[in-house]
């Protein structure tokens, strides 16, 4: 079945890039010169198994790629930073959750403030000392959460962003990190879901339209360039 829809996925990308070509689409942003690195959902409850969040390709490929970008981040001296998810009111009877609605969706209601072991970023890529961490509610990491004043006040053009999913939190996150005006690259090999065929599609939408899709080397060959 996987073969069957990669090889289903192939075509259609062929025939989009197309079309998308022909019409002035996929063009390139670029590298800038001042990067941060922007982890999204990288806690447990995604990266670990048996939990309703828990993604493929962790250990295989995304905790290892994305240990390579926090390698070249640190010695360079820029920017990293990770978002994760909680709540502080569960309760879904209760009208003054801080989950809206989202919960008549999706089982957000374990993503308890209380329960630090769930949205604690995964002990392999943790945080060092002074790298930040935002909590947000929703699924883009930028939305009431700080991050676009954070990073301009460090100067930052240009986001690197790994992490889950490729549907929803990384890539609204892509997306408004474009719109707020910085210069966005999705790190392929760092970026996953839990349903098939949703990375490579959202990967290749995002870069038809919202960022660069570039690879990890490419990324940390990027990192390694420059000195924060």
């Amino acid at each position: 079945m996987v073969v069957d829809l990669d090889d289903a996925l192939a075509q259609a990308f062929a025939e989009s890039t197309r079309r998308y070509q022909e019409r002035g689409f996929q063009r390139r942003v670029g590298f800038g010169k001042k990067p941060a690195l922007i982890n999204v959902d990288l806690a447990n409850a995604w990266t670990r198994p048996g939990n309703p969040f828990t993604c493929e390709g962790m250990d295989e490929r995304i905790i290892p790629g994305v240990q390579r970008l926090l390698e070249a981040c640190r010695a360079n001296g820029h920017l990293v930073v990770f978002i994760t998810t909680y709540y502080r009111n569960t309760r879904r009877d209760d009208p003054h959750t801080d989950m809206g609605l989202w919960h008549c969706k999706m089982p957000v209601e374990i993503l308890d403030e209380a329960d630090e072991a769930l949205w604690a970023i995964d002990s392999r890529i943790a945080p060092s000392a002074g790298e930040k961490l935002f909590v947000k509610k929703g699924t883009s990491g930028f939305h009431r959460t700080g991050l676009a004043e954070y990073l301009r006040a460090a100067g930052v053009d240009t986001t690197l962003v790994t992490g889950v999913t490729a549907t929803a939190c990384v890539r609204t996150t892509a997306c408004d990190s474009m719109h707020e005006g910085f210069r966005t690259i999705a790190v392929r090999e760092c970026i996953g879901d839990r349903v098939p065929g949703a990375v490579a599609w959202n990967l290749f939408d995002l870069d038809a339209k919202y960022a660069d899709v570039e690879a990890v080397d490419t990324c940390v060959d990027y990192l390694n360039s420059l000195k924060g």
